[in-house]
């Protein structure tokens, strides 16, 4: 499957995702810090307009996309058939959701006082047993690998048992939507649906974005939210969209990448033009009928935010693999390899601190310029804190 695509690891996509995550830890840190300009805020739903801040998400989708065509030839080689790839791709699907209920639920909704336990417990546990699931073990030993995941395991089952939400606690851990984490899950998953379908026809992928812009067309136009057996495409609307972003990254990883193509790096770049500007033409296009807005997952978000970033990634693709300039990229290495747990580790300590009543910043200082500042400082303290756990060899792989 795939043998044109270039078999060693991409400098370029690894310093795009090391750079999303750093983004991601920053502006989650200053949605919490006050009198700060709009734009450096998400936008209102209804309000048809976008910032850098909504980028981000976006973002993540388009380079699971970049990296989709690497990860599955990568499975192929290491010797997976068709059914084991198949496997593979579900268990990582069914990762993401269960991760991303589990974080839905210890933000809100919850009954403390039928708990049993402090929320900022539940999460620091539900952590623990995430990174005894999904850690890479080093040992020779596989029997203490299937004990520590079997406890990792039933200790997910636990928290769910005993979690309770609702206004009088009878309700149980339900996934009143499907978190950061599950989203990227589901449009992974038909993403690489997709993917192996058409394989490396980048005629067919771009057909495919416009078979998820029209799903989304549809789903929100009345006759469908009228119909009672075909509402449930208005359901899946926003994964619609999603995926949308995710095969842009497919197609922007076919168009400079795929050696069978004997286009030189000018006619790659010209290639990822035209592309970005295709994203950019069909997005104006439908704003008038949708606007702008990421928590409506409207197309025009989606196609400016993948023109946002196929305008990063061919910068980076011509600062690091055309002219060598890469050892910047160094400070980015431990979130590019280790996205996941670079990923949760505000979550993590976030939790612990709470749990230990420790405040690292006082709340009267979370405002203009001290908070500006302290969100720079701790999402490079986040990067620093993957570093040293790459060095410990936790390093969570779905």
């Amino acid at each position: 499957m795939h043998p044109s695509l270039q078999p060693q690891r991409i400098l370029s996509i690894d310093a795009f995702r090391g750079i999303t995550i750093l983004v991601m830890v920053f502006v989650n840190e200053l949605a919490g810090i006050r009198d700060i300009p709009l734009w450096m805020k998400h936008v209102p739903a209804s309000a048809d307009a976008m910032t850098f801040v909504d980028v981000v998400f976006p973002a993540f989708l388009f380079i699971v996309g970049m990296s989709v065509p690497f990860a599955l030839k990568n499975r192929v080689q290491k010797g997976d058939r068709f059914l084991q790839l198949q496997w593979h791709i579900l268990w990582r699907t069914l990762g993401l959701l269960v991760l991303g209920v589990f974080m839905v639920n210890g933000e809100g909704g919850y009954h403390k006082e039928s708990m049993g336990m402090s929320i900022h417990l539940w999460l620091l546990l539900f952590y623990i047993c995430a990174v005894l699931i999904w850690n890479v073990y080093r040992s020779q030993k596989r029997i203490w690998v299937y004990l520590l995941r079997t406890a990792g395991i039933a200790g997910l089952l636990m928290l769910a048992a005993v979690y309770r939400g609702g206004e009088d606690g009878s309700a149980s851990m339900t996934p009143r939507w499907w978190g950061i984490l599950g989203l990227i899950g589901w449009a992974y998953l038909f993403g690489c649906i997709f993917f192996q379908l058409f394989r490396k026809n980048i005629v067919m992928m771009l057909a495919m974005i416009c078979f998820c812009i029209a799903f989304y067309i549809a789903g929100k136009s009345a006759f469908v939210q009228e119909s009672g057996s075909l509402r449930w495409i208005s359901s899946q609307t926003g994964n619609a969209a999603h995926t949308s972003v995710v095969l842009c990254g497919i197609v922007l990883s076919l168009i400079y990448f795929d050696k069978n193509e004997t286009k030189a790096a000018g006619r790659r770049f010209i290639a990822a033009g035209i592309f970005t500007l295709l994203l950019f033409v069909a997005g104006y296009v439908l704003r008038p009928y949708f606007g702008i807005s990421k928590i409506y997952a409207t197309p025009t978000w989606c196609l400016y935010s993948a023109g946002i970033c196929c305008i990063i990634f061919s910068v980076l693709y011509w600062l690091i693999d055309i002219k060598k300039i890469s050892s910047w990229t160094r400070f980015f290495k431990p979130a590019a390899v280790n996205p996941l747990l670079t990923y949760i580790i505000p979550g993590i300590l976030y939790a612990l601190f709470a749990v230990l009543h420790i405040s690292i910043f006082p709340y009267s200082m979370r405002y203009g310029v001290p908070g500006f500042l302290w969100a720079v400082f701790y999402a490079i303290a986040v990067m620093y804190i993957a570093k040293g756990l790459n060095r410990l060899n936790i390093k969570l792989q779905l």
